[in-house]
């Protein structure tokens, strides 16, 4: 989808979608299920859609695109190698193929299958010459898992076997190999500063206290800009646990966040708290503002131009908090790594995000799996194989008319613990 293409939502299927099944019921868009369907065929369809919902066991959508219908999707009870799941399925009308529908139409499903939670796993088998299917699943955190021949419609087919694993965090008998409580600032892991290769130390320097409580990240009415001609009034309070930069004059740096940066005070190296695989999880209490945002966003090191990508733990903007919750930004971002794509989503949760919780990926070889509240989330099939640095942050966002609320000042983010555990 591009930001002029109207929204994608998916409505409960209704009487008035019989329609829906006769504009798909044609043998282009049946190639991939053995043709098309008899009228009776599509009538008796169309009755256990509306008949699912009643019982329970399925859950059938109509998509729409700017409140016009586009197509249909969905998820039913299966078993999969003996293990219960949910089977989604889809069909986008020609029209509305190539805008991205499907990809939004399957992860608002996702969304549904997620908040039922009777399941853990949901998978797809769309045909082995399907390959439009194939790449949507992948592009939605499926795994494949091989390819099976099987009956369908009279006849045999091959289809190819997508799992999306939506299993809960798995964290018993495991034992973090850090568990920062933030008693006191470790500066063998910590180091204070915001990128400050692109402004300064003095300019990036984070307002914080520890204790017994935790750590607590401030910005104060007293809090410079961070880099003013780079990035306007935007006001940080950050630590990360890493440091890479070039010579001054040099674009060598950490965190390449625009065009023609050049490293303007030399800094040491830091290699104090990296990460390779495993879990990384932190638990930290968000800000309800407008002006607000706090995040927990490992990024590649960097000591090599490439390896710079984002795991984005939580990305909590403070005017997304509600009275009955908010929105959660989790995902990866490449920044400037060429071989990732971005595959980031605001996460609905429910319940005070001002208060504690709990956010998390599990980090292997070709995937990664995020958690709040120890509920998964999502996934993200994709390889990222080099270390991170952890980053932690609250910022403070200037407004158009460069008027700030002191009233609200201090804005304080709070964190009970941030850890790494070892992948097993």
């Amino acid at each position: 989808m591009t930001a002029s293409d109207p929204q994608v939502t998916i409505e409960r299927w209704s009487r008035d979608d019989l329609p829906l099944l006769e504009w798909a019921n044609t043998p282009e868009m049946t190639r991939h299920l053995g043709g098309p369907e008899t009228p009776d065929e599509i009538d008796r369809r169309h009755a256990r859609y509306l008949v699912s919902w009643e019982s329970g066991d399925a859950e059938m959508y109509r998509i729409e695109v700017g409140g016009r219908p586009a197509g249909g999707i969905g998820f039913w009870e299966v078993e999969h190698n003996g293990a219960p799941a949910y089977e989604a399925g889809w069909n986008v009308l020609p029209e509305a193929q190539g805008r991205g529908v499907a990809t939004d139409a399957l992860r608002l499903l996702i969304a549904h299958v997620r908040r039922r939670g009777d399941r853990s796993l949901l998978v797809a088998y769309p045909w082995a010459e399907n390959a439009a299917s194939s790449a949507l699943c992948r592009r939605a955190g499926f795994e494949h898992r091989g390819s099976s021949t099987g009956p369908w419609r009279g006849a045999e087919a091959t289809f190819e076997n997508w799992v999306l694993d939506m299993s809960p965090q798995e964290s018993a008998g495991r034992e973090p190999d850090v568990d920062e409580r933030f008693e006191t600032l470790d500066r063998a892991r910590w180091w204070p500063f915001y990128t400050p290769h692109w402004s300064s130390r003095e300019r990036s320097a984070a307002r914080f206290t520890t204790g017994p409580h935790g750590l607590a990240l401030r910005i104060d009415e007293d809090t410079p800009p961070w880099a003013p001609d780079l990035d306007g009034d935007l006001r940080v309070s950050h630590l990360q646990t890493g440091q890479y930069s070039g010579p001054p004059g040099s674009g060598v740096g950490q965190h390449r966040f625009r065009d023609g940066l050049v490293v303007r005070e030399p800094q040491p190296e830091w290699r104090l708290w990296l990460a390779q695989h495993g879990t990384i999880e932190v638990r930290m209490a968000a800000i309800r503002h407008p002006d607000a945002m706090t995040a927990f966003w490992p990024i590649g090191f960097e000591d090599a131009p490439d390896d710079c990508g984002e795991i984005c733990i939580a990305e909590i903007f403070g005017s997304e908090i509600d009275d009955d919750g908010g929105w959660v930004g989790v995902g990866v971002k490449p920044q400037n790594d060429p071989r990732l794509r971005a595959d980031f989503e605001k996460i609905r949760v429910e319940g005070d995000l001002t208060a504690m919780h709990d956010y998390a990926v599990e980090w292997e070889a070709d995937r990664l799996r995020f958690f709040i509240d120890g509920r998964w989330v999502k996934t993200v099939a994709q390889r990222i194989d080099y270390p991170v640095q952890l980053m932690l942050d609250v910022y403070e966002f200037p407004r158009s008319d460069g008027a700030r609320d002191v009233s609200a000042l201090p804005h304080v983010l709070r964190v009970e613990h941030v850890r790494t555990t070892p992948a097993s």
